[in-house]
């Protein structure tokens, strides 16, 4: 079931992307796509910053289905910064830390690399939870992460997976 639901918050206004198992708040001057398009369960794509923008930031969520795999958080993180090293043009992991919050544990990576004509920095969360993976990311122009990280963080930081 897709629900949205608009919440105000002190800092302005603030939309719940409800699914059946997550929810996710983004600000409502961000675009919500969720036609699954490039394999995403969503994709919320930042506002241009001027007609010469051509890069939009943007969070997404893959889940990947990894039945009969067995594996678990440490083996993705593993294949997930292998990928990077090998898939990746000119990639640099910058960061890989184990965050253990009070709801749940998962595993956050930053890095760069270059996707075409743009230099790109990716900021990314990892769960796996039975039998499937999920992998949160915001992705920035490298020279617009710092501008983006804030608000980025706090859409990341309010993923939760609803209790069942």
């Amino acid at each position: 079931m897709d629900t949205t639901e608009t919440t105000a918050l002190p800092e302005g206004n603030w939309a719940t992307l409800t699914q059946d198992n997550y929810s996710i708040q983004y600000p409502t001057t961000w675009d919500l796509d969720t036609s699954g398009e490039m394999g995403a369960s969503f994709i919320l794509f930042s506002p241009l910053d001027s007609k010469e923008d051509q890069f939009q930031e943007n969070v997404n969520l893959l889940i990947q289905d990894l039945a009969g795999m067995g594996i678990d958080l440490d083996q993705f993180v593993a294949i997930s910064e292998e990928q990077v090293k090998t898939m990746v043009t000119n990639s640099n992991l910058l960061e890989s830390v184990r965050m253990k919050p009070a709801y749940g544990e998962y595993h956050k990576i930053i890095y760069t690399g270059d996707l075409g004509i743009y230099h790109i920095k990716y900021e990314q969360y990892y769960w796996v939870i039975g039998e499937k993976s999920y992998i949160l990311t915001l992705t920035t122009e490298l020279d617009t992460y710092d501008a983006f990280k804030e608000t980025g963080e706090r859409i990341l930081n309010s993923f939760a997976f609803n209790k069942k």
